[in-house]
């Protein structure tokens, strides 16, 4: 008598249901065990890669997932893809200084037609295709002061990587950018402001931006609208953008978003000639909500 997955598979669950409490604790403690060996790991590659010379221009993404977002709490490492994820529009996107193509992968090849992310950095582009493939993503070494992928996109993404240009190198990858852009496209980036105390970031910066407004007038005169916004944390202040010749997020005629207006037309399944239903009326729900 043979058994199919789903006959073995039942017959499993049946065995081991009586024993839940035993056989959760147990995975909790290899859940538990094997995300401190992967954090212990993380800090040690981190230790590696910044403590001792040269520092990379990049950063290894797997560090913050594993180890420095439950350190610091700081979720700056993945609001950038967010953030950055809000002005996709499905169709074929450039990366310009992609890194270790992390956001390239996890934030936006599932909701793009194409990505086409660059570095100028091999091992920038090493790491990417080692740790970040995905079908329709392709990593490619570029400068793009002189070497931009051609085509057109409906989507550039220039995130943590404006401030490692001189604003003359600014001006000249901002005209090639809008070359690159299909009608209605949109640019969007991520960098950070300035430090008080004058010191850079990181020595491999250029300019650092000494506010949301002086981002605003480096971007203004190449793109009709524009929108620049920040995020503060205790040990850094952060940046992003949205700028396109068309729709932004959140621009009152972003079909994504719904403001304080008043509907032009009734909702579609409330009755013109009735009142709404009181909250107390309504059945109650048929599960509990996670």
């Amino acid at each position: 008598m043979s058994f199919g997955r789903g006959t073995l598979v039942a017959v499993v669950r049946a065995l081991v249901t009586p024993f839940k409490p035993l056989v959760e604790a147990l995975a909790q403690c290899e859940a538990g065990l094997s995300a401190a060996w992967a954090a212990s790991a993380h800090h040690r590659l981190m230790l590696v890669q910044w403590g001792l010379p040269p520092v990379p221009e990049h950063f290894d993404h797997s560090i913050d997932i594993f180890y420095l977002w439950r350190k610091t709490r700081n979720p700056q490492g993945i609001e950038r893809g967010i953030f950055g994820g809000l002005a996709l529009q499905g169709g074929d996107v450039l990366e310009l200084a992609c890194g270790d193509g992390f956001n390239a992968r996890n934030f936006y090849s599932v909701r793009s037609k194409r990505v086409v992310a660059c570095d100028f950095d091999f091992r920038a582009i090493r790491t990417a295709k080692r740790k970040n493939r995905a079908p329709n993503v392709g990593f490619v070494q570029a400068d793009i002061r002189n070497d931009m992928p051609e085509g057109l996109f409906d989507n550039v993404v220039w995130d943590a990587a404006i401030e490692h240009f001189t604003p003359a190198e600014v001006t000249e990858i901002l005209m090639r950018i809008k070359t690159r852009l299909r009608a209605g496209g949109v640019l969007s980036g991520h960098t950070i402001v300035k430090r008080a105390d004058g010191r850079k970031s990181l020595s491999y910066h250029e300019y650092e931006f000494r506010s949301k407004e002086d981002l605003y007038e480096c971007l203004h005169p190449y793109f009709r609208h524009v929108s620049v916004f920040e995020t503060i944390y205790p040990n850094v202040h952060n940046l992003y953008f949205w700028a396109s010749d068309g729709t932004i997020p959140f621009a009152p005629e972003w079909p994504h978003v719904i403001t304080g207006r008043t509907l032009s037309v009734p909702l579609q399944d409330e009755p013109r000639s009735s009142t709404r239903t009181s909250p107390s009326s309504l059945p109650p729900p048929s599960s509990p909500r996670v």
